[in-house]
């Protein structure tokens, strides 16, 4: 334990997700020893990214307007839709490339443990989004782990009867990867999502 401000920011560094005691007290002290210049600038832009970011009013995805970049882009394809838990997401699924459609970020996924049901997502703006008939297809685009999968079933379940095509992220097992490596689960979806192979 330390006195003081250098205790508070401790304290404060190990509120962030992924952030361990050891990890805050680290940064604390690289912070204490870098440059005042520098810490100054890391301080503009928490303040700076507080004041002028807010979340796209179509989407929900991070923006510094009412409406984020990919909403505002008159090229993206209006009938497809992909539904994510966040916003890194939608980062994560740009630098492939191969989504050209929109999409709807749910602010999270169903957790019970976590006391996350359906009604703290984004899932009625998503139902309103899908009502004028515009998107086709909904690509469920949720981590493939239970909380994922639980909203990607409960969203298929609201989805489908509208007509709508819903479809989900293939999974299975990655480039590089050795098979004894596998857990169950991957191994099994690998089995179900396998492709014929075309000569």
């Amino acid at each position: 334990m330390y006195e003081g401000v250098v205790q508070d920011l401790i304290d404060e560094l190990g509120r962030l997700p992924g952030v361990g005691p050891k990890s805050a007290q680290r940064i604390a002290f690289y912070i204490l020893a870098s440059d005042p210049i520098d810490v100054e600038r890391l301080a503009n832009a928490l303040r700076e990214v507080k004041d002028k970011v807010q979340f796209c009013v179509v989407c929900g995805n991070v923006a510094e307007e009412d409406h984020c970049r990919i909403c505002r882009d008159p090229k993206r394809d209006l009938t497809i839709l992909c539904v994510v838990e966040e916003s890194k997401d939608v980062v994560a699924i740009e630098k492939t490339r191969e989504f050209r459609g929109r999409y709807h970020v749910l602010g999270g996924a169903i957790s019970p443990i976590e006391g996350i049901g359906p009604d703290a997502l984004r899932i009625r703006e998503l139902i309103a989004r899908l009502a004028d008939g515009a998107i086709t297809e909904v690509i469920l685009a949720t981590d493939p782990n239970l909380e994922g999968e639980a909203t990607a079933t409960y969203l298929a379940r609201l989805i489908t009867p509208l007509g709508i095509a819903v479809s989900r992220l293939a999974s299975g097992l990655p480039v590089g990867g050795d098979l004894e490596y596998a857990d169950e689960v991957t191994l099994g979806r690998a089995f179900e999502g396998r492709r014929r192979v075309e000569h």
